[in-house]
């Protein structure tokens, strides 16, 4: 765990004993689920340990810990096996948090792993992005709305603007091509009710790559009509 709490503490994060046992239980919990659900390509330890775990955790640097230790409300949109969001729900427990997955075994795992993990205040709902964002109890309710290796950026903010609040904050994790993606989705974010504030640079311990946070702002609602049926946003993404 060296390499979790080192990389952790470059963040400005202390892990707990209580933190670490809780992510040993969910490193476990992953590995036996993944030999029959291929969840995650990554298995060896220290990889799951960086690539999942600090990675998740490395979105602190650019969410406002005092919002999300009173309780903000936050997704993760396109869960898969829980990440950011259940790092990050082990870390701030104060976080009302939404974990949105559409395919089924994953959704299974999540409910499974959030119930061995004892974490309050966890929804998990299996449906897709473009019809929760339609669902009024959803729509433009969050304070942050977070992504991770879901979909291109232009595609990506017909999922994640649309749950923000006005006031909110949409966080997109990305890779080196961070930049181009995101030049892409100007005229979606703009179009959404959204404006980029910054693509936040992460040095990850123990990565060789940079890893990006695009984050955006909500300014303005979403117009009525996004988002879109499901499948339109990655058939037609909204461009110049």
């Amino acid at each position: 765990m060296e390499s979790l709490i080192v990389g952790a503490r470059d963040l400005n994060i202390r892990l707990t004993d209580e933190h670490l046992a809780a992510f040993e239980i969910c490193y476990r919990e992953l590995m036996d689920w993944n030999e029959r659900f291929n969840l995650t390509a990554i298995t060896d330890h220290e990889g799951v340990l960086i690539r999942h775990f600090l990675d998740s955790l490395s979105c602190l640097k650019v969410l406002p810990r005092g919002r999300l230790a009173d309780g903000a409300r936050m997704i993760d949109v396109g869960a898969g096996a829980g990440f950011p969001g259940i790092p990050l729900k082990i870390v701030c427990p104060k976080i009302r948090l939404t974990l949105l997955e559409a395919t089924h075994k994953k959704v299974v795992f999540l409910k499974h792993v959030v119930d061995v993990l004892g974490l309050q205040n966890v929804e998990i709902i299996h449906e897709r992005a473009e019809t929760l964002g339609q669902d009024l109890t959803h729509r433009e309710q969050y304070d942050f709305v977070l992504a991770r290796a879901v979909a291109d950026m232009p595609t990506l903010v017909e999922y994640l603007l649309p749950l923000a609040q006005i006031g909110g904050m949409a966080l997109a994790q990305k890779g080196h091509a961070a930049a181009a993606e995101a030049q892409r989705a100007e005229v979606a974010i703009e179009t959404l009710g959204g404006r980029l504030r910054q693509l936040a640079p992460v040095e990850l311990r123990g990565l060789a790559e940079t890893r990006y946070l695009v984050v955006m702002d909500k300014i303005a609602s979403t117009p009525e009509k996004y988002p879109r049926r499901p499948g339109m946003p990655q058939k037609r993404p909204i461009v110049a």
